[in-house]
């Protein structure tokens, strides 16, 4: 049976090969070690972050780790749900109107699904009412805008002032991300954070699902 070391070695290294044997083997056994297989990805996950962070992995490093993650938790996760394992919290996940761009929303989506969060990802080019319609009709509470172009900048800002017009957003915890992203282009769209590191995003996301709104 694999150990947590060796799982999160594997993911650290981007070893796909021998993780997935790893994850198929711990189901094949029956999936007791399913939990102790997501703690030590998530963990590797992290060290796949940092080194990012620090130059020694590149984009598409970071791309593939996010793919990655997303196959185990595919193979693992009938063992999860069998244990009862419940969400830390729910939010919406989307690329914003005019933004075609994904591939930094997947690598979130897959990181924020790895640390127990559930999201509902809308997609790309999403409008500010489509968001609105999602977060009333499921009561949810933390959103997430990603894009790439500098024109997203205003469509960030155009959503976040939908949600006031909507006279929801006090209720709302929203943060935006991406490449334009800066702490003023956070102030002037009316965000309640940013983030253009993955790691950074889980960890501003688990925060509010935990400790709830304001």
């Amino acid at each position: 049976m694999a150990t947590y070391e060796e799982i999160k070695e594997a993911m650290e290294e981007l070893d796909d090969e021998a993780l997935m044997d790893m994850a198929n083997a711990i189901m094949d056994e029956g999936g007791a070690d399913a939990q102790t297989c997501l703690k030590a990805c998530q963990d590797g996950l992290a060290e796949v972050g940092a080194r990012f962070e620090s130059g020694e992995y590149f984009v598409g490093d970071l791309v593939f780790a996010g793919e990655l993650m997303g196959e185990v938790m595919d193979v693992i996760k009938p063992a999860l749900a069998g244990e009862g394992t419940e969400a830390v919290g729910k939010m919406i996940l989307c690329t914003v109107k005019d933004d075609l761009h994904d591939i930094g929303k997947n690598i979130v989506r897959s990181m924020l699904e790895a640390g127990g969060m559930e999201v509902v990802d809308l997609g790309i080019d999403v409008p500010a009412q489509k968001i609105i319609e999602e977060a009333k009709k499921n009561d949810i509470k933390i959103i997430g805008l990603s894009g790439v172009l500098t024109l997203a900048v205003d469509s960030m800002k155009d959503t976040v002032k939908a949600f006031e017009e909507a006279g929801m957003r006090e209720n709302v915890h929203i943060i935006v991300g991406g490449n334009p992203l800066t702490e003023d282009g956070c102030k002037y769209i009316g965000a309640d954070a940013w983030a253009v590191l993955p790691q950074d995003t889980v960890r501003i996301c688990t925060e509010w699902a935990v400790l709830g709104k304001r």
